[in-house]
């Protein structure tokens, strides 16, 4: 806004449409300013200068790590000690906002416990087709939000080809991953299909992701301890991929898990804009977004059962540590204050 590049209008539909999109918001939101203002190239340079610095910290956390191997037991335990309280934050969070009256409450608490009850990625993706439908047949808004026009430098073609593009690659990907014997892959569309598929912002990728990777190439412990080392560094929840990607090939990993999570950010913001407008007007699109966006809710409530607090918190010292982290991140420490601190102190007592 600083800069002018939008107006206030314009930048308040924006940040509507990525809302209302799969995928990272604050990062979609980054890419379609920058397309805005300087075409394709534009979006891969926002996307770049938003991602790189968490993207390149978390991988290098990643193998700094690994090297470690016994010697970082502790701060991987108290690194999973943390995520507790930051996922637990984010649940009570959420669910204020997306799923906090008498109709989208009940479709929270039915996806958490069709989550726990059937833990898996098909699980999570039936959980969310089913709340849209029962979103868009209860939750019927009486009246749409007027759009602002926005002027976008790409034609309908080209969404219309990002938008044949996305869906082809959800259908391409599994079935070369079942054909071909390549890691990699498997391991493109693992994140790949989490990123097309998160709905609700970046704390909801971690269930996943977690049915994704665990425990097939990465431990609980290391992936929780990840996820606490997200909070510690500025930039978007999903640069956590870039340190599954080490853990799991080295820094050719962390490439490719950070390509394929973000590309359908790219796809869909590229797909979405020129269309906006119509799609916003519809009663029937948002009804159905407040019944997935509650169920998101309850996902990421059966995520904090089970597997954070279930594989972090071992005895009445780890809750303590857990529930000092929440106090102080209640409090509005800053993240990475909180992560350090009772990471370190979690490691030292272990």
């Amino acid at each position: 806004m600083r800069r002018r590049w939008l107006d206030e209008p314009t930048y308040a539909e924006v940040v509507a449409l990525c809302q209302s999109l799969p995928g990272p918001t604050s990062s979609e939101v980054g890419i379609a300013i920058g397309l805005l203002r300087s075409g394709p190239v534009g979006a891969f340079l926002a996307w770049l200068g938003f991602t790189l610095p968490s993207a390149v910290a978390l991988a290098l956390f990643a193998l700094f790590v690994g090297q470690l191997g016994d010697q970082a037991t502790g701060w991987i335990h108290g690194l999973s000690v943390v995520a507790v309280a930051v996922v637990a934050l984010a649940v009570w969070n959420m669910a204020r906002v997306l799923a906090w009256d008498p109709l989208r409450a009940p479709i929270a608490l039915a996806a958490a416990a069709a989550a726990l009850a059937f833990p898996t990625a098909a699980t999570q993706i039936a959980i969310i087709v089913a709340a849209g439908v029962v979103g868009w047949a209860v939750l019927r808004s009486q009246a749409s939000t007027p759009a602002v026009p926005i002027a976008v430098p790409i034609g309908r073609r080209v969404a219309l080809a990002c938008a044949a593009l996305l869906l082809a690659l959800l259908v391409v990907l599994p079935l070369a991953r079942i054909t071909a014997t390549s890691g990699e892959i498997a391991l493109f569309d693992s994140f790949y299909r989490a990123g097309a598929l998160v709905f609700g912002g970046g704390h909801v990728v971690l269930p996943l992701l977690q049915a994704e990777v665990v425990p097939g190439w990465v431990t609980e412990q290391r992936f929780l301890a990840g996820y606490g080392a997200a909070q510690a560094v500025p930039g978007p929840l999903f640069t956590f991929a870039a340190y599954l990607g080490a853990v799991i090939r080295g820094l050719p990993g962390a490439v490719l898990a950070i390509i394929a999570i973000f590309l359908p950010a790219f796809l869909l913001v590229f797909a979405a804009l020129p269309s906006w407008g119509a799609l916003r007007a519809r009663a029937d699109a948002q009804a159905a977004l407040r019944g997935i966006n509650a169920a998101v809710v309850g996902i990421l409530l059966a995520a904090l059962i089970t597997p954070v607090a279930s594989s972090a918190i071992r005895g009445p010292v780890d809750a303590a540590f857990a529930l000092a982290a929440l106090a102080m991140l209640l409090g509005k420490l800053p993240p990475w204050f909180v992560v350090i601190t009772i990471a370190a102190i979690a490691s030292v007592l272990r």
